[in-house]
């Protein structure tokens, strides 16, 4: 099992912490599910080293190409216009309780508690501990290690200080967690007339006579390498990278590879043990195998990185995707504490949300099991919600599906925002329980069908959606169409489907019929593609959440699934904010299918009945014809044969 090491643990004996940390591990849960994983690594390595064996010369030299042209289509987007500053505080939580309580200077300190630590100050770091290590373990490498519990209220009001240093300098600053930040100072720089060092030095200066509290800076040309420069001289130092390529190159070009956000521990052990990749150098020297293995979005991330290449932008400042609160206890199977610490976490969100004005549509539900399982549960509702006693309802229905289950983690996350500010969302999208009145002939606002009304389908729903209609049969505002993430099996979870209309699929085919007696051919096309995507909507694959065969995961917990963006697990609001997209894109194609769908069915249904109506006068007229004394000239079938028998 591998140990990872931070800022300030140079010096220490790594084979000894790494020892004890086994020892004081083995058997545990934790301890096997990291070795499943390791395993998974290994796994996928020696898959790799097998597809790069079977590549031949021809194969190398096409993917070549390929990533030299990528390469510079790259550097042809290379922006040094820009001068970005990185700003981390040191050891904050640490630091911030040391600040409050002097005695604490000088000893080995640790924030958190006996099940894990936060972070730890540079004391305690000499003996090997760190963030998200154990307390328990923590305390076995350090004997005298005083664990202070943490105290969020306390280290948001010192971000928020640090944070009116930085506006000072930059409105547009982009925080991305309570102790780091990226700030453009290109035009302080320009108006100042002062070079980026002296600017670094006065805003280090400025945060700690606000806050008393010390920081490291890096300043570089784009984001990624302004992160990587505030580690260079940390703590409470700062390392400028001029604004020049050549400098930039020679920069990068020794820089190993952990050293860059987003390559974790598993992509590091891949790129070093297949491809024999140490330094940023190395990913342009082996850009044809790189090109090979990944996919378009990872090859250019790490052929970005050797060549130094960044954001350089400020993103818009869009409106917020989600909130979430969750809690970390020790693992157990005690159902009344459970569903304690659920309302306690619904409480959270709630005034979370309240003190934003917003209100939401989508709860998701995220449990950690005692084998460090991650599973996710989310349900889509009709109305928008923000109290603490409707989101504990809905929460404690999924919650109730997945028990008995022994939990270390529960936690909550509300997304597809109502914003009290801005008005109410577009909220053209059709509902099950509108389409189930629309089938049955009554009308779009129908009440929520009772179990009687839904024999036909009730059973197959209620084994999915974790909700009974005989206790819930009163619920106008639940969506029927209930969704189940599972990170670790919903890919192969056949399970986790909608139920089928059947009544749908006969009107879908009735009208199917109808097609042979339109002479528009054009019609006949919409129709069809009308038909099939109704047939695709009712399915047991649901177009909610779609792609939840290859739905999103994090593979080997760094990668996603979707789009193949490396995340490591450190980087908790970025991947709630990454999965959030996903979401959201998934919901816009839903709404923009069922709005399509609908329109095409509404024009289609009318031209059918124009059609259906023409024939059918067509068809009077026929028989008013046959009636007719003056056209009855046919011979009747009888007479016909009796005839043909007599000659």
């Amino acid at each position: 099992m591998e140990f990872f090491f931070i800022i300030g643990m140079d010096g220490v004996d790594k084979e000894k912490v790494q020892r004890i940390v086994y020892e004081m591990s083995k058997g545990s849960k934790y301890f096997e599910n990291e070795q499943r994983k390791e395993a998974l690594v290994k796994q996928k390595i020696e898959n790799m080293c097998a597809k790069v064996k079977k590549l031949t010369e021809e194969d190398i030299s096409h993917f070549q190409m390929i990533a030299v042209k990528r390469i510079l289509e790259l550097e042809a987007s290379r922006d040094l216009s820009k001068i970005w500053m990185h700003i981390d505080m040191d050891a904050f939580y640490a630091a911030v309780e040391t600040l409050e309580n002097p005695s604490l200077r000088g000893k080995p300190m640790a924030v958190g508690s006996l099940s894990m630590i936060s972070t730890a100050n540079y004391e305690a770091r000499k003996f090997g501990v760190r963030a998200a290590m154990p307390g328990f373990i923590a305390r076995k490498l350090c004997p005298d290690l005083i664990i202070v519990p943490t105290n969020f209220e306390k280290y948001a009001f010192y971000s928020d200080l640090t944070r009116k240093v930085f506006r000072r300098y930059d409105s547009d600053f982009i925080a991305t967690s309570l102790d780091e930040a990226y700030i453009n100072i290109t035009e302080v720089c320009v108006k100042k007339g002062v070079g980026s060092d002296e600017v670094a030095a006065e805003l280090r200066k400025a945060v700690f006579e606000e806050t008393g509290l010390t920081c490291s800076a890096g300043v570089a040309a784009n984001h990624l390498l302004a992160k990587v420069c505030s580690d260079v001289n940390k703590p409470n130092g700062q390392f400028v990278l001029p604004n020049n390529e050549k400098a930039i190159m020679t920069f990068v070009s020794s820089l190993p590879i952990r050293k860059i956000g987003g390559i974790g521990k598993v992509t590091e052990h891949i790129l070093r043990d297949v491809l024999q990749i140490n330094t940023c150098e190395e990913m342009l020297q082996k850009s044809a195998l790189l090109c090979a293995l990944f996919s378009r979005c990872s090859s250019d991330f790490f052929f970005s990185v050797g060549l130094g290449l960044g954001r350089t932008d400020t993103p818009e400042q869009n409106s917020r995707k989600s909130i979430s609160s969750e809690r970390t206890f020790r693992a157990t199977e005690d159902e009344s504490f459970l569903f304690q610490k659920l309302g306690d976490i619904a409480e959270t969100l709630s005034n979370d949300m309240q003190k934003e004005n917003l209100s939401g549509r989508t709860l998701t539900l995220k449990l950690k099991t005692a084998s460090f399982e991650v599973r996710t549960r989310a349900i889509s509702l009709q109305n928008f919600i923000h109290s603490k006693e409707d989101i504990l309802t809905y929460a404690s229905c999924i919650l109730k599906e997945e028990l008995p289950l022994s939990l270390r983690l529960i936690g909550l996350r509300m997304s597809q925002f109502h914003d009290d500010n801005n008005g109410p969302v577009n909220s053209t999208q059709k509902t099950i329980t509108d389409f189930l009145g629309l089938c049955e002939g009554a009308s779009p606002s129908a009440a929520w069908p009772k179990r009687q009304d839904c024999t036909s389908f009730g059973d197959k729903l209620e084994k999915h959606d974790g909700f009974h209609f005989s206790d819930k049969p009163n619920m106008p505002d639940l969506n029927v169409g209930y969704s189940s993430i599972d990170d670790k099996t919903a890919a192969n979870d056949d399970d986790n489907h909608f139920f089928s209309y059947e009544s749908h699929h006969s009107d879908c085919s009735r009208t199917a019929e109808g097609i042979n007696r339109l002479n528009d051919s054009s019609l006949q096309l919409m129709l069809f593609k009308t038909v099939e995507g109704n047939q695709s909507a009712n399915s047991n694959e649901p177009q909610y959440m779609a792609s939840q065969k290859q739905g999103l995961i994090w593979v080997d917990d760094y990668i996603c699934s979707d789009c193949g963006i490396e995340l490591p697990p450190s980087y908790i609001e970025e991947r709630q904010e990454h999965s959030d997209y996903h979401l959201a894109l998934m919901l816009q194609e839903e709404e923009s299918t069922n709005n399509r769908v609908h329109q095409a069915q509404s024009s289609v249904d009318g031209a059918i009945r124009v059609e259906l109506g023409t024939s059918q006068g067509r068809e009077d007229t026929r028989k008013r014809r046959k009636t007719s004394k003056k056209e009855a000239k046919h011979i009747p079938i009888e007479s016909f044969f009796s005839k043909c028998k007599q000659s």
